[in-house]
This record gives structure tokens, C-alpha cells and sequence, in this order.
């Protein structure tokens, strides 16, 4: 699979979800590949990159992007608040506000450094407790809590249970979003984005379709 080939996947399912291609936001995931893999995306004009650790993020994107003009790096992985600084400074969208002491924290950063990135709350529609989430039935009061503080939250996040149907969770996660008046929905990957497409996904990300399995 190629970049294009994900390009014209997502154009099919856009078009047949009555949706604009262009509503969507095609998110390279680049963790863990190699700069052999990434690069030729960064040469054919791709620069939407997803990473999950900020300090491997921290040590090779700086250099591409001097190389090869700004990128929009998205946080896709839970982040510790001791890194907050650290994210808010090199990555303009994260997709992992998940609790209120990072909450708090990004909204004192923010004082601090002038400018937040765009956010997006992780819920865990599946309720797993190995994973990180806010749980669905307290997301609503924990938007509100965000949005108390002045963050930019402009949506929702999930990544549904391995072995689940995930339109149904993408349904739970649309349904959060529009009862709280957040259009951007981070949700389908490399094996479902079509399913999240149909289901109004406004960011999906992509990883091992594009660059490959991780080596």
C-alpha cells in the first residue's frame, strides 16, 4: 500500500459517505519507522505526521523539518504531565487529554508559553482499564472542565477494542462529540478508517498501511 493508495481510499470513502475528501484529514503515522520510510512521504508532499512518544519525536523531527519546511505533528500517545511542556512546544495538535491534572497542566503551560495546541479528548469507549481514556459517561463533564480552563478543545478521540466492531464505538465517540459541539472526530486506522469515514471521522490515523509494519 502507498500513500496514494491511502489518498484514494479515503477520497472512495469520503464520496460514498456523502462527505468532502477534504474533510478529512489524513494522519501519517511515523512512530517507530525508520527515516528510510518516512522520508519518501515527506518528499511527496505529505505533512501530517503522527507520533506517540514526545521524546522520539523530539529527536528526529526538528531535523526533517528543517529540511523540508513546517510539519503538522500530531500527539497520538498518553503523555505524561511532567512532558507537557515538552508536547505543547513541539506538536500543534494532541490527541490525548485524558484526565484533569494534565488538563491543568496545559492550561497553566498555556499562560506561560502564550499558545496551546489544538486538543482532542481520548475516551475509552470500550472501557478497557489497561487503556487510557476519560470513561463515556463522564465525558461530557470533563469537556466541560476543558473547556473551563480556556483549552482549545475542538474534539474527541478513540481507539476501539482489538477484537470489537469499531462503528460502534465510532458511532458512541460521533454521538459525544455532537452533543458537545466538537466537530473534529480522531478515530480509524489502518485497518478501519473507511468505517470511521462513514461514521463522520475527521482525523484517522494511518501507520503500517502507508510506511509498512514497524521492523
Amino acid at each position: 500500500m502507498s500513500l496514494s493508495d491511502i489518498r484514494a481510499r479515503i477520497t472512495a470513502a469520503a464520496t460514498a459517505a456523502g462527505r468532502s475528501p477534504g474533510d478529512v484529514t489524513l494522519i501519517a503515522v511515523s512512530k517507530e519507522q525508520p527515516e528510510d520510510r518516512v522520508l519518501p512521504v515527506l518528499e511527496a508532499g505529505h505533512r501530517v505526521f503522527g507520533e506517540n512518544r514526545v521524546q522520539e519525536a523530539a529527536g528526529k523531527w526538528p531535523a526533517w523539518a528543517d529540511r523540508f519546511g513546517a510539519v503538522d505533528l500530531h500527539l497520538l500517545g498518553p503523555l505524561q504531565t511532567n512532558k507537557a511542556k515538552a508536547a505543547m512546544e513541539l506538536f500543534q495538535t494532541i490527541h490525548s487529554l485524558d484526565r484533569l491534572k494534565l488538563a491543568r497542566s496545559f492550561a497553566r503551560l498555556a499562560q506561560d508559553l502564550g499558545n496551546c495546541p489544538q486538543l482532542f479528548v481520548q475516551v475509552n469507549t470500550g472501557a478497557e482499564p489497561q487503556k487510557a481514556g476519560i470513561l463515556p459517561e463522564d465525558a461530557d463533564a470533563f469537556i466541560q472542565e476543558a473547556r473551563a480552563l480556556d483549552l482549545p478543545v475542538i474534539g474527541v478521540m478513540c481507539i476501539p477494542p482489538v477484537d470489537a466492531d469499531p462503528a460502534r464505538h465510532f458511532a458512541q465517540l460521533a454521538e459525544i462529540g455532537a452533543r458537545n459541539g466538537l466537530a473534529a472526530l480522531s478515530m480509524g486506522m489502518s485497518d478501519d478508517f473507511e468505517t470511521a469515514i462513514a461514521h463522520g471521522a475527521t482525523h484517522v490515523r494511518v501507520g503500517s498501511a502507508i510506511f509498512g509494519a514497524r521492523r
